[in-house]
């Protein structure tokens, strides 16, 4: 797996820092809410459990798995439910936790979906944003790292299912997913 890493861009070390403010942050946002915590999946997991583990308030923690990539690394466009959420939102606070927002048009379909449901109130952390590639506009309240337009894998993010148990960031080599 490394020979196909072109450059490591965060380390774990660099990483566990932004997690820990990032649950500083959502700690102190959602005092006194007791909001669901829903991952993404799959590209979202490592994130989330390390991000739960620095949320220091009661909080639910749900999945739903979304998808529009299949094994290419370009969207189609066409976003599929693969499992939903197992809880109602219904009038409650829900926190969005993404692994990388890149085009946003899979989390803009998710968005409509869930507000259909009629939460108290929807925001999303995402722990990369690629803002060089966003086709919708799209309201990210917390967020990571922003990242330049280059094709990323590790620390739950993969490429045609591989790589997502790197513990760091790291860009991949063009002639691997070309």
């Amino acid at each position: 797996m490394k020979e196909d890493i072109k450059q490591i861009i965060y380390s774990e070390e660099v990483i566990k820092e932004k997690v820990d403010e990032l649950g500083k942050r959502i700690t102190e946002d959602f005092s006194g809410k007791d909001p669901i915590v829903i991952g993404v999946l799959k590209g979202a997991n490592v994130f989330l459990s390390d991000l739960i583990r620095k949320i220091s308030i009661p909080l639910i923690v749900d999945f739903i798995d979304v998808s529009s990539y299949g094994l290419s690394t370009e969207t189609s466009g066409v976003v599929k439910i693969n499992k939903d959420l197992d809880f109602s939102i219904e009038d409650k606070d829900i926190l969005i936790v993404e692994d990388i927002i890149d085009s946003g048009l899979t989390l803009e379909y998710l968005l409509k979906n869930l507000k259909s449901r009629n939460p108290k109130t929807i925001r999303i952390c995402s722990l990369l944003d690629k803002p060089e590639r966003r086709r919708v506009d799209i309201k990210v309240d917390y967020i990571g790292f922003q990242i330049p337009d280059e094709f990323i894998v590790g620390y739950g993010i993969d490429y045609a299912e591989k790589y997502r148990n790197l513990p760091y960031i790291a860009s991949l080599k063009e002639e691997v997913y070309r």
